[in-house]
C-alpha cells in the first residue's frame, strides 16, 4: 500500500466513523461555516476550561474531506491547551498552502497528514479547511487570543 492509499484510507476512516460529534452544550464561542461552492456545512462550538484547555464539538455534512477534517480536527484539539492547539491550527494552515510540495510534522499533525493529497487541488483545500475556519472562527467568539495566520 502506497502513502496516497494510506492517507485515503485515514480520510475515508474519520468520514465513516467520526470522531467528536456534537455541539457542546454552553459553548463560549460558536461558528457556522459553509461553502458556498459545494455547499458543506460544518458548525463548531468551543469552551475554555479553568485551566486553559479547549474543548470542541462539531456538527456538520458535506463530503467526505470537510467531514473526515472535522473528525480529525476535533480528535488533535479537544482537551489540548489553547499554545497546542496554535501550533496545530498553525501546522495544518501551512500544509495546506503547501500544494502538495511540504512535508508534513507528523508529530504535530497526526492524522491530518491525511490532507497532504487534498492541498495539490484548490477547490478542495476549502473543504479541508471549513471546519478549521470555523475553530478559529469559535475561538475568537469565545475571547480566546489566536496566533498565526488568516486561513483567506
Amino acid at each position: 500500500m502506497d502513502v496516497d492509499s494510506l492517507y485515503q484510507e485515514i480520510i475515508l476512516d474519520h468520514y465513516r466513523n467520526p470522531r467528536g460529534v456534537g455541539l457542546l452544550p454552553e459553548p463560549h464561542g460558536e461558528s457556522h461555516q459553509v461553502n458556498p461552492t459545494c455547499g458543506d456545512e460544518v458548525t463548531v462550538t468551543v469552551t475554555a476550561d479553568a485551566d486553559g484547555l479547549l474543548h470542541v464539538g462539531y456538527e456538520g455534512q458535506g463530503c467526505s474531506i470537510s467531514q473526515a477534517s472535522a473528525s480529525v480536527m476535533s480528535e488533535l484539539v479537544e482537551g489540548r491547551p489553547i499554545a497546542e492547539i496554535h501550533r496545530v491550527e498553525a501546522a495544518f494552515l501551512d500544509l495546506m498552502r503547501s500544494k502538495g510540495s511540504g512535508t508534513p510534522d507528523e508529530e504535530v499533525l497526526q492524522d491530518a497528514v491525511a490532507f497532504a493529497g487534498v492541498s495539490k487541488y484548490p477547490a478542495r483545500i476549502k473543504c479541508a479547511l471549513l471546519p478549521w475556519m470555523a475553530l478559529r472562527d469559535a475561538e475568537v467568539k469565545a475571547g480566546i487570543p489566536v496566533e498565526g495566520g488568516s486561513y483567506e
